[in-house]
């Protein structure tokens, strides 16, 4: 009596399709990895310029309020009873040049340590916020002091004749060159804010 055998195919083994499928799982995180190191790199460097910017910013904030504050002139001929002398302080806009350009760099100062988280980790999304939302107020106070002093170096240049006031720089040559670089600076200093603002919102935007 002749035994019959039975023969069941299996196929191949499932294991193999799990370890193809297994590799291309694989691919696409190394792939992912990738992809994260190259952004954060990417980001590591604009905070690293940001960094650099700030400190630039502060250089220049600092002597635009120096220059100005030392601002002072008084012309050789004068008597005991009458002189003639030029000074900040005599003017408003001068005095709220100081004080606002003071406090833009006081701010510098204090957010270059969220510079250098942002450095340390640079796919960190709050305190890039921090450093966009803060930047873009304080180029406000920037803009409004650099602007407001702009208008009295102008008339202390060209004077205006409809009202009779009179230019004074060629009586005050040196404090008018004092006043008048302390305003350039300012305004250099609002380039770089913007700079700063579009690096931020770059940065932000590459999440």
């Amino acid at each position: 009596m002749t035994k019959e055998s039975t023969t069941i195919d299996v196929g191949e083994p499932s294991t193999v399709t799990k370890s193809s499928s297994h590799v291309v799982v694989d691919g696409k995180k190394k792939k992912g990895f990738v992809a994260t190191a190259t952004g954060g790199g990417a980001k590591r460097g604009l905070a690293i310029f940001d960094f650099l910017l700030r400190l630039g910013a502060i250089a220049v904030t600092i002597g635009a309020a120096s220059v100005m504050y030392t601002a002072e002139e008084t012309l050789p001929f004068f008597t005991q009873f009458l002189q003639f002398q030029a000074g900040y302080d005599d003017l408003p806009a001068f005095q709220f040049f100081v004080i606002a350009v003071a406090i833009v760099a006081s701010y510098l100062v204090l957010s270059l340590p969220f510079s250098i988280i942002a450095i340390i980790r640079p796919l960190a999304v709050a305190p890039r916020l921090v450093l966009l939302i803060c930047d873009t107020l304080v180029v406000t106070l920037n803009t409004s002091a650099a602007a407001a002093a702009a208008s009295i170096v102008y008339l202390a240049h060209n004077g205006n004749p409809n009202t009779n006031w009179l230019p004074i720089c060629q009586q005050f040559g040196d404090f008018c060159q004092n006043v008048s670089t302390a305003v350039v600076a300012a305004s250099i200093a609002i380039l770089f804010f913007i700079v700063l603002i579009i690096i931020s919102a770059v940065a932000l935007k590459r999440h």
